[in-house]
This record gives C-alpha cells, sequence and structure tokens, in this order.
C-alpha cells in the first residue's frame, strides 16, 4: 500500500513552495524585468477591491478597541495622577501592537477568505489549468498581484486605523474622564516615535504577505468540490489568524529586543 501524506502536511509544503516561488519571482529572478514579472492591471484591480472592502471594518474595530483601553487606562492611571503619559501608553499600544494586528485579523476574514474560496473554485473548476493551456503563468496572474495588493494596502489600513483609534480615544478621555485632548496629544507626540510608525507599517507589510500567501496556498491545493472550497476557505483563515500571531512576536522580538 503506497502512504500518502496528511492532507493537512502536504498542503502546508505546497504554500511554503509557494511562498518560496513568489519570493524568488519578485526579489531574484534577475532574467526578466520587474515590470514584465508584475501583473500592474491585476494588481491595481486588487488594491481596489482589498482597500474599500476592508477599510470600514478596519475603522470600526480600531474605534471600540481604542475606546476600550481609553476606559482601562484612564480610570487606572487617574487614580495615581499619571494621566499625562495616557496618550502616550495609548499611542505606543496602538502603534507597535494593536493596529496592525487587529487590520490584519480583519483583512484575514474578510479578504483571506475571499482570496481562498475564489481561487479554489477555480481550482476545483479546472479554470487553473485553462490559464496554463493559454500559456499564462497561474502564479504571475493570479498569487503575486493578490500578494502585492495585500501588502500594499495593509499599511495603509494600519495609518487610517492607527488615527481612527487615537481620534476615538481622545474624545472619549475629554468627555468621559475630563482628559484634556491637549493633554493626550502632547503625551501622544511625546513618546511617540517615526520609528513606532516605521514597525506599525513593516508588521503589516509582512502580515499582508503571510495572509496573502496562506489563502493562495491553500486556495489553489483546494480538491473535493464545493464541500472543499468550504474547507480551504476556514482553514486558510484559521491558519492565517496563527500565523499573524507568530509572525508578530517574530518581529516584536526583533524590533523591541534591545
Amino acid at each position: 500500500e503506497i502512504w500518502t501524506p496528511p492532507k493537512f502536511l502536504w498542503r502546508t509544503a505546497a504554500t511554503l513552495l509557494l511562498a518560496g516561488n513568489v519570493c524568488y519571482r519578485l526579489l531574484l529572478k534577475p532574467s526578466v524585468k520587474l515590470k514584465k514579472r508584475i501583473n500592474m492591471k491585476q494588481t491595481v484591480e486588487q488594491i481596489a477591491r482589498i482597500g474599500p472592502e476592508t477599510l470600514g471594518v478596519a475603522m470600526m474595530t480600531s474605534s471600540f478597541v481604542g475606546l476600550v483601553f481609553t476606559i482601562q487606562f484612564c480610570k487606572e492611571f487617574s487614580k495615581v495622577g499619571l494621566k499625562n503619559v495616557i496618550g502616550g501608553l495609548l499611542g505606543l499600544a496602538f502603534a507597535r501592537e494593536l493596529t496592525p494586528v487587529i487590520c490584519a485579523i480583519v483583512l484575514a476574514g474578510r479578504v483571506g477568505s475571499a482570496i481562498a474560496a475564489e481561487l479554489g473554485t477555480m481550482q476545483v473548476t479546472e479554470q487553473v489549468d485553462q490559464l496554463t493551456v493559454l500559456d499564462t503563468d497561474p502564479v504571475d496572474y493570479l498569487v503575486i498581484p493578490r500578494v502585492l495588493a495585500c501588502m500594499i494596502s495593509l499599511p495603509i489600513l494600519s495609518l487610517i486605523s492607527f488615527a481612527q483609534s487615537m481620534a476615538a480615544s481622545i474624545i472619549l478621555a475629554d468627555f468621559r474622564y475630563g482628559v484634556s485632548p491637549n493633554v493626550v496629544i502632547d503625551s501622544a507626540a511625546k513618546y511617540l516615535e517615526l520609528s513606532d510608525i516605521g514597525v506599525m507599517s513593516a508588521k503589516s507589510v509582512a502580515f499582508g504577505a503571510v495572509i496573502a500567501v496562506i489563502s493562495c496556498g491553500w486556495g489553489t491545493t483546494t480538491i473535493g468540490g464545493a464541500k472543499g472550497v468550504g474547507e480551504s476557505t476556514t482553514a486558510s483563515v484559521v491558519i492565517s489568524l496563527v500565523a499573524i500571531f507568530v509572525v508578530d512576536f517574530v518581529l516584536s522580538m526583533v524590533f523591541f529586543n534591545k
């Protein structure tokens, strides 16, 4: 009897190979110019799709997370007379961790699942094979535009959501706890550095790449018809969420282990 590896194992291996393939084509393939390697039309279409689909949910989620943290910080720090550091702590928490992770989670649920379902449907209906017959590379046409679109869109979404969460925190701190907006803004300006925004952007780029590669990998390895598409969609979101926190830990160790 021929041994067959578990489905999860070979699909994970295929996704890792796809990630290496994408990196090679984008960064290391010297024989073809970058413009020819990237399908700009598909990339722009994916960016136009990902941004509007995710922005509203990301902003709303960031706002309420900001409100919750403002309640906790204002309540506790007011007891010990440290209202003047609330803005700085909120800014650091949002920029370094909360905003990129929250936006990545929203992107995984909103866009990653759609990518996995779309590519999974194309795989089970043999549309991917038809692209190969038409002399179109599926990785160049389907995968790389989605990876680039997520890598470009997520940092922008994070910056907008960061501003939204800080604005929500300022409003609640002023109306509910009597902390002046000037105090929060001055504190944030004092503690926040440009490198913190850079860390947020770097994490967002990494999260976007991870989500897109996992979603494309599980989508393009779908088997089993409609049931397989549903399984791929669910699995891609779950694995993306776990990968986000793993990558977040690794990047935090790299950026802040001093």
